[in-house]
């Protein structure tokens, strides 16, 4: 489509932007009541708050007790969304995840027949919490549902309830009976967010909340139907040719067979990112500007967001294994590698 996207979109009517501004107030107000038990993780929830107005999955990834758990469910009361938890575990099976048909008995008339018992998958945002600690045969089990917002059972179809959203853990310091997740898993996780050891005052602040009595009253500023609308109005957002080319001269310079590819990355990349990524740089932008309170997606936007979408799509090759290269030391080359269009915004 050679037709500019600026055209195709608006975001102009007085109940898109009554609407847009309703969605910058509610992110506000979330955040407020997040902060009644969340201390500090100002980009982990802002990161985490993007993925909901958009519609996607995350992996978060962080050592244990710096609450990935307890901000997914805390996310979960605030919204008042259905909320499950499911322990990913080695003997865990496909059928522990999306449910299975059982026998019951009808006690009027004595017969047998077949009724689904719908598994942990059939909530708003699910908790896959350590995702990594199950075979992959366990793990596709989320394929389907994360792509497709519904799951197959004995040839039946089963549609999920909206809003729907897969948030997974991982705790990198353990590697012992860990298989690491398909390509073709990782790649449907729109951020890849890592969760880090705070600074010392906010680590003080978590030391002194946990150990003091809690019973935080809880508000809950935006619902499940607001989050439907703010997912169609991130959509609407006006995005200008040279900001949508720009997300993807990015996507496509993590590419190793790419001809123009840069020197480093045909040192250190065995693969690069696909074109969902370009995809979620792209709607995370729109998010992003929204919630700044502007009507258009600038390239900042895109740029802010580029280490959480490709972090988890650069697959890296042996070379820069052996010599510590990080795909966030790639990310931070990439961006100094791909200019600005030079017509800036």
């Amino acid at each position: 489509m050679n037709q500019m996207v600026s055209d195709a979109v608006d975001l102009r009517s007085p109940d898109d932007i009554a609407l847009a501004d309703r969605m910058n107030a509610g992110r506000q107000r979330i955040v407020e009541e997040l902060k009644k038990v969340i201390v500090g993780q100002d980009e982990v929830i802002g990161q985490v708050l993007t993925t909901l107005f958009v519609g996607g999955n995350s992996l978060i990834v962080g050592a244990p007790g710096l609450a990935k758990t307890l901000l997914i469910h805390t996310m979960a009361r605030v919204l008042d969304l259905k909320f499950s938890r499911i322990q990913f575990t080695p003997d865990l099976m496909p059928s522990d995840i999306t449910g299975t048909d059982l026998v019951q008995e009808d006690a009027a008339t004595g017969r047998r027949q077949m009724v689904f018992a719908p598994g942990p998958i059939f909530a708003n945002i699910v908790l896959a919490d350590e995702i990594n600690r199950t075979p992959p045969k366990t793990q596709s089990a989320l394929l389907e549902a994360m792509q497709e917002h519904r799951v197959t059972i004995q040839g039946r179809t089963y549609s999920l309830a909206e809003p729907f959203y897969v948030f997974a853990t991982q705790n990198p310091i353990e590697l012992e009976g860990t298989y690491p997740l398909p390509e073709a898993q990782l790649d449907r996780f729109m951020f890849h967010i890592i969760i880090d050891h705070p600074p010392y005052d906010e680590e003080l602040g978590v030391v002194r909340t946990t150990t003091a009595i809690q019973n935080p009253q809880l508000e809950r500023p935006v619902s499940g139907e607001d989050l439907i609308a703010f997912q169609e109005l991130v959509r609407k957002v006006p995005v200008a040719e040279p900001v949508m080319r720009h997300a993807l001269d990015i996507v496509r310079a993590t590419r190793p067979r790419n001809p123009d590819t840069q020197d480093f990355i045909a040192k250190w990349v065995a693969f690069g990112a696909s074109v969902r990524a370009a995809q979620y740089l792209v709607l995370g932008g729109k998010a992003r500007a929204l919630t700044s309170g502007r009507y258009h997606v600038s390239f900042d936007d895109i740029r802010a967001l580029t280490h959480p979408v490709l972090r988890h799509r650069i697959i890296i090759n042996f070379h820069a294994q052996s010599e510590g290269v990080t795909t966030d030391a790639i990310v931070d080359r990439l961006l100094q590698a791909v200019p600005l269009p030079r017509s800036g915004m």
